[in-house]
């Protein structure tokens, strides 16, 4: 697949005319120049054949940070196959463009000039001063107005090999579709005639049930999808300057996203894909967060891309600054990571430069500060020294598999069984309460349903009573574990 890099000075449109490239507004844009920082990369389709796109930042100079923006972004040059060389047509060609684009023609490259911001026909005279370039590969467009972009789109196509052709659907071919099954004798096995022990169901215990299927059709277990499974997507979240880039370019094992000691130097979550063990680990590098009050201009879609990112998330990242003391802000980030329901690790970073003889004592503070993410394994690391950031790789893949295992019924009922004679559920309003079968109904993470005949008297407390015995039957760390209680044929 052909690499396209889109290169310019800041504030030229490059982000605007990715978005316009793979159909959708994935990249942040704005007037503040620096808004994009690190390289994004999205599959694209231009006409019929499908390229990767890149998004760079602007070539500009000036602080250490702007410095790494234009290194990381010639580096995604080099290694594309095609450069669109993006400059503002609204001014007069600049010497520092020439010479750029002087730089990258030497590479061998198929290489495009593209005039933006011609909007409208009176415009176009100021295409005349940028054949100074010395390319006949130039075009006029206004990306925010869609404009003569036809010409460019053709030019593509052309550099672009009929191998990346993508296979056209035929709309009338029929796909069949298997409607599961309903079996509603699924729990019969469980059944028993013995000494009725609270637990398992008899005829005589409800007569509120209309049926005998225990769970709609839409509450079945998910069917397993190796794809799926094998797929895992991580975001690295925490607040500002905690290392989140660091840890990235340490995991990928090269420098892909922007480091720099400005604080909230990533803005657009970057996301980038690695085989590891024949598993795809999607790493995504999210902004750092600020308190509500501090959070100024770009830094508000920022978060609005980080919300979106956890909702599409299996597993969280949480990195924590070892190294300081920890905030509030902490909490609140990891709090995010606990109401989107992601398997998660604790990552103390900075863990080289921490007080050696504080050690136990931030383990402990982490322990306390965080309690609703008890179960997440804690992991200490350096990501700029990559000091066991080889061991995350395998605690990802091992997280992975108890968020996405499934509980087989028989052994999820025997503990739960176990639970229950030793501690009975506790009346409500002197109305006895009964338990009559759990099953695991979808993974990722593990949902477990308990049948009862009254589901509001499973109190929170017993739930957590439940939960930690299910932790000491099976392998759940990193993963939450939840429960809905339902009646008997309830949908």
């Amino acid at each position: 697949m052909k690499k396209i890099a889109i290169i310019g000075r800041p504030n030229v449109g490059k982000s605007s005319l990715f978005n316009r490239l793979v159909k959708k507004r994935d990249a942040i844009t704005s007037d503040l120049a620096g808004t994009t920082r690190d390289v994004k990369r999205k599959n694209a389709i231009i006409l019929n054949k499908q390229v990767e796109l890149l998004d760079t930042g602007g070539l500009d100079k000036g602080c250490e940070l702007f410095d790494k923006i234009k290194e990381m972004s010639l580096k995604a040059a080099y290694k594309a196959d095609i450069i669109l060389y993006m400059v503002d047509g609204k001014g007069i060609p600049e010497d520092e463009d020439k010479k750029l684009f002087y730089e990258l023609q030497t590479m061998g490259k198929d290489i495009a000039l593209v005039v933006n911001k011609i909007d409208n026909d009176k415009m176009k005279e100021n295409l005349w001063d940028y054949y100074e370039f010395g390319t006949d590969a130039i075009f006029g467009i206004s990306v925010a107005h869609n404009r003569n972009t036809v010409e460019l789109m053709d030019w593509l196509y052309d550099k672009i090999p009929e191998s990346d052709i993508i296979k056209e659907v035929d709309e009338e071919e029929e796909i069949e579709v298997i409607e599961p099954e309903i079996d509603d004798d699924y729990f019969a096995q469980y059944a028993h005639d013995e000494e009725d022990d609270g637990f398992f169901y008899t005829d005589e215990d409800e007569d509120e049930v209309e049926d005998n299927s225990i769970f709609a059709q839409n509450d079945l277990i998910k069917e397993f999808d190796e794809n799926d499974v094998n797929h895992i997507k991580i975001a690295i979240i925490g607040r500002t300057n905690v290392g989140k880039s660091s840890l990235l370019n340490a995991l990928l094992g090269e420098e892909r996203s922007v480091v720099s000691s400005v604080a909230g130097t990533t803005i657009d979550p970057i996301d980038e894909t690695i085989d590891y063990k024949g598993k795809q680990l999607t790493f995504v590098d999210t902004a750092g967060l600020r308190r509500r009050g501090k959070i100024l201009g770009i830094e508000k879609y920022a978060l609005m891309r980080t919300t979106e990112m956890l909702e599409n998330a299996n597993m969280a990242l949480i990195v924590l600054d070892a190294s300081e003391p920890f905030l509030d802000l902490d909490e609140k980030i990891a709090g995010l990571v606990d109401s989107n329901r992601l398997a998660s690790i604790i990552v103390l970073n900075k863990w080289d430069i921490s007080k050696k003889d504080e050690h136990d004592k931030i383990i402990k503070e982490v322990r306390d500060r965080f309690k609703f993410l008890a179960y997440a394994p804690i992991i200490t690391l350096s990501a700029k020294s990559h000091q066991r950031v080889d061991k995350l790789h395998d605690m990802i893949l091992e997280i992975n598999d108890n968020y996405s295992q499934r509980i087989p019924t028989s052994k999820l009922n025997e503990v739960m069984e176990k639970a229950l004679r030793r501690h009975q559920l506790p009346s409500m309003s002197g109305q006895v309460i009964r338990i009559y079968y759990a099953t695991q109904y979808e993974t990722r993470p593990p949902k477990i349903a308990i049948v009862m005949n009254k589901p509001r008297g499973l109190h929170f407390t017993y739930r957590r009573y439940l939960t930690n015995k299910l932790r000491e039957a099976f392998n759940f760390s990193g993963t939450p574990v939840l429960f809905k209680a339902k009646k008997r044929g309830e949908k």
